[in-house]
């Protein structure tokens, strides 16, 4: 059980991980595109 939830825990903290990133991406594109104008 407790290997289970050690492995939803890391599952989350990757899917945050990913999410933060490709946000972060997404600003940097965006500041990029914006600065070109």
């Amino acid at each position: 059980m407790s290997i289970l939830a050690l492995e939803i825990f890391f599952i989350v903290l990757l899917v945050i991980a990913g999410l933060t990133i490709a946000w972060f991406a997404g600003l940097v594109v965006w500041r990029l595109f914006k600065g070109q104008k």
